[in-house]
């Protein structure tokens, strides 16, 4: 393989295709926290762009190695991404219409709801493995890493759209994001089936 023009235009064309996920799940955390401090943007982001690197990178291993057993659990992908974000909107629109007329301040994002969404968001990346399977292991790790650079500041601004809205929706925020997060776990699951 050669590391030429299209190896990085396809990885970075990867991760924006993997990071949409991610940033709507961004958009989301933005809307329920629209005072979150810049360092913990960055953290968020960089929780995302984690995942979104080491589940291709995991897929590969598994295409390299087990590729027998990774081809059956494939099947459970979907249904994990709607249990999982399905969960936590479901969370987030009640904890909405049961506070929805409330002033007080809302809980921040956990790490535990983080990670959640972060394994989520990524999981259908693991199938990215097929796609990278006949890369060496250091052109594996680098596309996977483009693909995680890319995923930062794709769910950086994703988070700095929803705090914007954030402010100008403050009552209806939960309400939204838990609609985004169950539209995408659904989104997902659909798009496994066509």
């Amino acid at each position: 393989m050669n590391l030429g023009f299209s190896f990085f235009f396809n990885s970075i064309l990867l991760g924006v295709g993997l990071a949409m996920d991610a940033f709507s799940v961004s958009l989301a955390n933005g809307l329920n926290e629209p005072k979150m401090k810049k360092g913990k943007m960055a953290g968020v982001a960089g929780i995302f762009s984690v995942f979104q690197f080491a589940m291709p990178l995991i897929g590969w291993i598994c295409v390299s190695t087990i590729v027998q057993y990774f081809k059956a659990f494939e099947k459970c992908i979907p249904w994990i991404a709607l249990i999982l974000l399905g969960y936590i909107g479901g969370k987030m629109l009640y904890e909405g219409i049961k506070n929805k007329n409330s002033d007080e301040e809302k809980p921040a994002v956990g790490i535990g709801a983080l990670l959640i969404q972060g394994v989520a968001t990524s999981i259908d990346a693991l199938s990215v493995g097929f796609t990278i399977a006949d890369y060496k292991l250091p052109e594996a790790i680098l596309a996977c890493l483009l693909i995680g650079i890319v995923t930062f500041f794709i769910c950086l601004s994703g988070i700095a759209i929803g705090k914007k809205a954030g402010t100008k929706l403050a009552g209806k925020a939960d309400i939204i994001g838990g609609v985004i997060l169950i539209f995408i776990g659904l989104e997902i699951f659909i798009s496994s089936w066509f």
